[in-house]
């Protein structure tokens, strides 16, 4: 996929994503950057456990993404959440 389908890809996945986590979204900037990387964990974590992983702009695509911008958003929260306390 070319960078600017892996942005939209990483928007979309980091948006419902945020959604799910937390009620709200992070920023836009930080939806794209979450969801880019969630897209990448998902598809490790996927491939990992022998199912497929990214395979293009699809909806199984999607899926994976969402699933690994949930994993990154909680690690995210997680380590957000601890600076804020200390």
């Amino acid at each position: 996929m070319s960078i600017v389908a892996w942005i939209v890809f990483g928007l979309i996945a980091g948006f419902i994503a945020s959604k799910l986590v937390n009620k709200s979204g992070e920023g836009f900037v930080l939806d794209i950057l979450l969801g880019v990387v969630g897209s990448v964990v998902g598809g490790f974590l996927f491939n990992m456990f022998g199912a497929a992983g990214v395979t293009g702009f699809n909806l199984w695509s999607m899926l994976v993404a969402v699933i690994g911008a949930v994993v990154v958003l909680t690690v995210y929260h997680a380590i957000a959440g601890r600076r804020r306390l200390a």
